[in-house]
C-alpha cells in the first residue's frame, strides 16, 4: 500500500509537470512508451502472441503509430495515410511470419497482433490528440477523460463499500457491485461537471455543461466496460496483472484499461462540440 500511495503522489506530480512545465515532447515520449508497454502486455504477458518476431512487429507498429503523433516532426503524415502504411506493414509482415512459422504459429496470433499493435495504442493516443487541441486548452481538457475514468472508479469503489449488495460481474470481477457502478456513474457526472464549470470560468473554455455530464456519466459506463473487458482477458489467460511497471498498481493496462475506452469517446465528443 505504501508503494502504491508514494507512486501515485509522484506520478501525479510528474503528470502536472509534463502537462504544464516540460516541453510537449516529454509527454509525447511518455505516451509512446505507454503504447509500446501496453502492446507488449496484451500480447506478450498473456502469451496470446507467442512468436517473438510477431510480438516485436506489433510493438514496432505501436511505436510507429505513437511517433507519428509527435509535434516536433518536420513532416507528419496525414492520419489516414499513416494508418494505412502501418496497417499494410503489420499485414504483410504478419503473414510473412505466419508463412515461415506456419507449423507452430496459430493464425489467431495475427488477429491479436492487430488488436494489440494498432487498436490498443490508437485508443490510448486519444489522450495525446486531445492534448494537442491547443485552441481548446488541450493541456487542461485532457484531464477530463482521466477524471471520468479514474474519478468514477473511485466513486464506484466507495459506493460499493457502503451500499453494495448485488454483484455486477461475479466471475470476472467479484468485488464489483451494481450499486457501486451506479455510484460511479453519478459520481463521474458530478466530478466532470464541476471540473467543466471551473474551466469555463477560469479558462473561458465555453464547454456546454450538458456535454460535461454526458462525458462523466457515459465515461463511467465505458470505463467500467473497459475494466471488465481487460479483466476477462486476464482471467482467460491466467494472469493476475498485466505487468509491474507501476509499483503497487501493476502494468499499463491495469491502470489504463478504463481510460482506453473513455479517452476516444472524450475525443469524439470534444470534436463535436468544438
Amino acid at each position: 500500500m505504501k508503494a502504491r500511495v508514494l507512486f501515485g503522489v509522484f506520478g501525479f506530480a510528474f503528470v502536472l509537470l509534463a502537462l504544464y512545465v516540460f516541453p510537449p515532447i516529454v509527454l509525447e515520449l511518455v505516451v509512446a512508451a505507454l503504447c509500446v508497454f501496453a502492446t507488449y502486455e496484451v500480447l506478450g504477458s498473456t502469451k496470446l502472441v507467442r512468436n517473438h518476431l510477431e510480438l516485436l512487429l506489433a510493438m514496432a507498429v505501436s511505436l510507429g503509430l505513437a511517433v507519428g503523433h509527435f509535434s516536433i516532426l518536420p513532416l507528419r503524415l496525414e492520419s489516414v495515410m499513416q494508418g494505412l502504411v502501418l496497417v499494410l506493414l503489420l499485414l504483410f509482415g504478419s503473414f510473412a511470419i505466419e508463412l515461415k512459422y506456419h507449423d507452430v504459429m496459430k493464425a489467431s496470433q495475427v488477429s491479436w497482433a492487430f488488436f494489440g499493435g494498432l487498436a490498443v495504442p490508437y485508443l490510448l493516443l486519444s489522450l495525446l490528440r486531445i492534448f494537442q487541441m491547443h485552441y481548446h486548452h488541450g493541456s487542461f481538457i485532457v484531464l477530463l477523460p482521466l477524471l471520468a475514468a479514474w474519478g468514477a472508479d473511485t466513486c464506484a469503489l466507495f459506493s460499493g463499500m457502503l451500499f453494495g449488495k448485488h454483484k455486477l460481474a461475479p466471475v470476472v470481477s467479484p468485488k464489483k457491485t451494481v450499486e457501486g457502478a451506479v455510484g460511479g456513474v453519478v459520481g463521474g457526472a458530478v466530478l466532470v461537471l464541476i471540473a467543466a464549470v471551473i474551466m469555463n470560468r477560469t479558462l473561458d473554455l465555453e464547454m456546454p455543461l450538458w456535454s460535461a455530464v454526458v462525458l462523466g456519466a457515459v465515461g463511467a459506463v465505458l470505463g467500467e466496460i473497459g475494466d471488465l473487458s481487460f479483466s476477462v482477458i486476464k482471467r482467460q489467460t491466467g494472469i493476475k496483472d498485466y505487468g509491474h511497471i507501476f509499483p503497487g498498481h501493476g502494468g499499463v493496462l491495469d491502470r489504463f484499461d478504463s481510460v482506453l475506452f473513455v479517452a476516444p469517446f472524450a475525443e469524439l465528443l470534444f470534436r463535436i462540440i468544438w
